[in-house]
């Protein structure tokens, strides 16, 4: 047989063991909970990944119970298909009288022979190399009880640490998940087993429909036939009586035919045209068989009933059946339902656990969780660098270098400049949007760490990016578990949190915050991008911020982000404000009542409006004025909701960055141009604006106002 029987995964339930030549095959039992866990996971989401599917199957489950050491190896297997690892049985200690003690192994590593290994210990203990053991026997009953009696002077910790080294009381599991996937040996790993399983499942639950639908459509054909009967049930008597044998009878009935319109009006549904021979109804052998073969209790009118009500279930069958067979996700929906029944009926809790091997210490744990600034230049190279490497300067200043740009004073020129620009803390992650609306994730401890002035790392190579995409917007999410070690749970991708997009043509857009959640290392679609077009920010909102659209031309229109229902992810989004032709949307801001909305343009002029000032509009207008933009202001470059508290970093078309305090920028009325936010060079332009926010800032600022005496702000009539 090329199938058998297969209800639930039982590859990975059940394990199995074999040797051929040149190859051999070694696959723990798990979980039969956890892998229909696992595998309806996938099904709800075939681009799961491994790292997200190893939170439903944890790792092998053995019926002996035991502890494996170390998740490395676990890990292994299931990424791979091949892997090591140690289990290691459950040995504990009992006080006895007169201050004796005693070892009581209860669990012994899967595949390990008690006896044997009571003999090994026997052995051991007669070569003196376990010498504080005065007796060894085995207890064990349908549970295993293995007692090891102790000299009196004897050490436990010593002698069980002793057992685990010298017996197969802690024993390697070298697994191997080679099977045999259509005719061929394959190493698997577990989403290559789950899938196998899935496309296993999904051909027996087709095959299994279209059977059952034969054998509906035959039964009702047949009731057809008995329907047709009796509805000309005196005709029928008249020629069976008529008739000298069977064959005679069965070919009169063969030659009655009857219109579309009488065999609906007894009830009988037409559900294939082809039933029909130039538009009439005519008997089938089966059906002429079956009339002559009716018995004379089954012409009464109860039977009659039966027959009816009998034919309308069976139709209802029908049509069930054809729509799983015509609907996929009926399909998975089916198998879905059949594995959570087995489990629910046999399900049982994990016996095997896990625990941390010597020297196995989460990544994290080693990392410090400090704050840190990320900058991503327009040539595609990214950094992170610590927030005490910029110093706090006050608004007008001259600024340090970030990095080492180009000295060219347009895009056009030869050379890099910095485009992004943020902050995070190492445990965070980081989601990043490209122009071509593709979304990536990755760990903020991840992103090579490196000094002010050095240019980064290649960007491409970290995220693995399309070629030609470029970084729209970052966004910082917070790192969020609960629980330690191995058993933490991460609760980073809040249901309750959105992800606001906005495109230069002034298209907006909303998702949820876990629908990224299963971001695979190539990135993924976040919202369709239209030709011609693209991505130029992303915000992270709580499902009841208002949002702030600005232009390149000092246009800005706000709305309630409840205009906006969240879309999945492959989707195009809907008007948030429509800009004139030559105008383009540069920024989305958040609205914060206890904040101001900053708007700087490209020559150094800025200011701070409180969000009073602007009033709330549907999407889709024109919106009203945010910036007086001129020839000394220059187009708006960027707009930020800020604070008293908060400090901003300004960097300019040759990398120059200065980091200034927002208490210092005077606060202006909307339909203003604003102050100047810095001094800027021959031929160099404002490039971007971003928040810095830093511990040490304060510390600083304090430092320095110790020693110098700010100016005063200039009055503007």
């Amino acid at each position: 047989p090329t199938v058998f029987p297969a209800a639930f995964p039982n590859l990975l339930v059940n394990g199995g063991t074999g040797i051929a030549v040149g190859m051999a095959t070694n696959i723990p039992p798990h979980n039969l909970g956890e892998v229909i866990d696992g595998v309806c996971a996938q099904i709800d989401d075939p681009d799961i990944t491994l790292e997200e599917l190893m939170k439903h199957v944890k790792g092998p489950d053995f019926p002996t119970g035991c502890a494996v050491c170390g998740l490395n190896g676990v890990k292994q297997y299931l990424t791979t298909g091949r892997g090591s690892m140690k289990v290691r049985g459950k040995a504990g200690v009992e006080e006895l009288k007169g201050g004796k003690e005693q070892i009581v192994i209860t669990e012994i590593p899967y595949g390990v022979n008690r006896a044997t290994l009571v003999e090994r210990i026997a052995e051991l203990v007669n070569e003196k190399i376990l010498g504080d053991i005065s007796a060894i026997r085995d207890e064990s009953d349908e549970n295993t009880r293995v007692v090891i009696e102790l000299k009196r002077d004897g050490n436990p910790k010593v002698v069980i640490n002793n057992l685990y080294k010298h017996t197969a009381l802690e024993s390697s599991f070298a697994a191997s998940m080679l099977a045999i996937d259509h005719g061929r040996p394959k190493l698997l790993n577990l989403k290559d087993a789950n899938t196998a399983y899935i496309e296993h499942r999904r051909e027996v639950v087709l095959r299994r429909t279209r059977f059952e639908l034969r054998k509906a459509e035959e039964r009702a054909e047949t009731l057809e036939g008995y329907l047709i009967a009796l509805a000309n049930l005196d005709e029928f008597i008249r020629i069976i009586r008529g008739s000298s044998n069977r064959e005679e009878a069965r070919i009169k009935l063969l030659a009655f035919d009857f219109t579309k319109r009488q065999v609906e009006q007894i009830g009988i549904l037409i559900r294939n045209p082809a039933r029909l021979t130039e538009g009439r109804y005519a008997f089938s052998e089966h059906q002429a068989n079956q009339i002559l073969d009716l018995r004379l209790y089954q012409l009464t009118g109860l039977e009659r009933d039966k027959i009816e009500n009998e034919y309308k279930e069976l139709i209802k069958t029908i049509q069930d059946l054809r729509d799983i067979l015509a609907k996929e996700q009926r399909v998975f929906t089916i198998i879905k339902k059949e594995l959570r029944e087995l489990k629910e009926k046999h399900g049982s809790p994990r016996l095997t656990q896990f625990i941390a091997d010597e020297g196995e210490i989460n990544m994290e744990d080693l990392i410090a969780n400090e704050g840190c600034i990320i900058s991503i230049t327009h040539g595609g190279f990214i950094k992170r660098t610590a927030v005490s490497a910029f110093r706090a300067q006050r608004r007008g200043g001259k600024g340090v270098i970030g990095m080492t740009t180009r000295e060219g004073a347009t895009e056009e020129e030869e050379g890099d400049f910095i485009e992004h620009l943020f902050t995070a803390t190492t445990h965070d992650y980081l989601m990043f949007f490209t122009e071509a609306g593709r979304a990536y994730v990755e760990k903020v401890y991840e992103i090579p760490e490196m000094g002010r002035a050095a240019k980064g790392r290649s960007i491409a190579n970290i995220l693995e990016l399309k070629p030609d995409e470029k970084i729209a917007a970052t966004i910082r999410i917070q790192s969020k578990k609960s629980g330690t070690g191995a058993n933490a749970v991460d609760q980073t991708w809040d249901e309750n949190l959105h992800i606001a997009f906005a495109a230069q043509s002034g298209i907006v857009k909303k998702s949820n915050l876990s629908d990224y959640r299963n971001v695979r290392k190539g990135g993924i679609i976040a919202i369709q991008i239209e030709k011609g077009d693209r991505l130029i920010d992303a915000k992270l909102t709580n499902g009841n911020n208002e949002i702030v659209l600005i232009t390149k031309e000092g246009m800005s229109l706000r709305f309630h982000e409840e205009q906006l229902r969240d879309q999945g992810r492959n989707t195009v989004g809907v008007w948030g404000i429509r800009p004139d032709k030559k105008d383009k949307v540069i920024s989305i801001a958040i609205v914060d009542p206890s904040a101001m909305l900053l708007v700087a343009g490209e020559n150094g002029i800025g200011k701070r409006t409180t969000f009073d000032d602007y009033r709330k509009q549907n999407r889709g207008g024109k919106g009203i004025i945010t910036m007086k933009t001129g020839a000394k202001t220059g187009d708006v470059v960027g707009a930020l909701t800020v604070r008293d508290s908060d400090e901003i970093m300004l960097i300019t078309t040759k990398g120059q960055m200065v980091r200034t305090r927002v208490k210092e920028i005077r606060e202006t009325g909307r339909n203003t141009m604003g102050v100047k936010l810095m001094d800027l060079r021959s031929g160099e332009k404002l490039q971007a604006v971003a928040p810095v926010v830093s511990q040490a800032a304060e510390e600083e600022a304090q430092s320095e106002e110790s020693t110098e005496t700010p100016p005063s702000p200039k009055k503007k009539s």
